[in-house]
């Protein structure tokens, strides 16, 4: 009986080196030490750049804004629109930068501010209309947000141009008891090869680094505090159960089986 036992014993000491090799599994994104993070960008011009995959709310006004254009009844639904209602028709930046406007085809917005896009586009309906005034806005701009530990994200829109990282944060819901301010990842770009910036929100001095807008799809990823031994009995926990079930069983068939 007292080697049945001590097998069961080894058996759970085994079990227990498989699930710590597991420990901590859950986490995501993570960077050897040695990965060299992407600097901050300090473009002096906090305001968001049009990329690939935007959909635009386009309006066109003649004489300096005093009569809207109804692009409704001239697009009449073409290539290019992303989505139609009343009074507005809204287009998508496809996949090499270009997006198909009315009369104009297609012309090339990527990398372009809000303002910049406004005002090539109104030098470009200048030929066509008096005195065009352009207002754009993106609609589907929005950030994934990882807030470390919990188990849960959030998707963040981004409704005003400039919407920083601790902004973004703080709609998300702030920090978790178990999150590194020091270690907050900035996933941005093609994600076959993309750029990651790393801050450290733990003292005032880390405000310095975050004045730059973010853009739409980018992950943002906090990084959470070890905890082995709660992991530990979290994870080991019901095979201890179920192992001490099995071994109070063996032991009363054993005596049943003696009498």
């Amino acid at each position: 009986m007292k080697l049945n036992i001590l097998k069961w014993t080894l058996g759970l000491l085994v079990v227990i080196s498989f699930v710590s090799c597991n420990y901590n599994s859950n986490r995501m994104l993570k960077t050897p030490k040695d990965y060299k993070f992407a600097a901050p960008p300090t473009d002096s011009n906090p305001l968001y750049v049009i990329a690939v995959s935007d959909i635009l709310e386009f309006k066109l006004y003649t004489n300096d804004g005093t009569s809207l254009v109804d692009f409704t009844a001239i697009d009449g639904g073409g290539a290019g629109v992303a989505r139609q209602q009343v009074g507005q028709v809204q287009y998508l930046i496809d996949y090499d930068g270009f997006c198909k406007l009315p009369i104009v085809g297609r012309i090339e917005l990527r990398g372009k501010t809000l303002r910049e896009a406004e005002k090539h586009l109104e030098e470009i309906y200048s030929k066509y209309y008096i005195k065009p005034f352009v207002v754009l806005r993106v609609q589907n701009r929005r950030v994934t947000v990882f807030t470390g530990g919990g188990g849960s994200g959030k998707v963040v829109p981004l409704n005003n141009e400039n919407v920083t990282l601790i902004e973004a944060l703080g709609l998300a819901g702030g920090l978790t008891n178990d999150s590194k301010a020091k270690r907050i990842k900035v996933v941005r770009g093609d994600l076959s090869n993309p750029q990651v910036f790393l801050f450290d929100l733990s003292t005032i001095d880390g405000l310095k680094t975050i004045d730059f807008p973010l853009q739409a799809n980018d992950i943002i990823y906090v990084e959470f505090r070890n905890n082995f031994v709660r992991e530990a009995i979290r994870d080991i926990a019901p095979i201890v159960s179920l192992i001490t079930s099995t071994l109070t069983l063996i032991i009363v068939i054993d005596r049943l089986g003696a009498e």
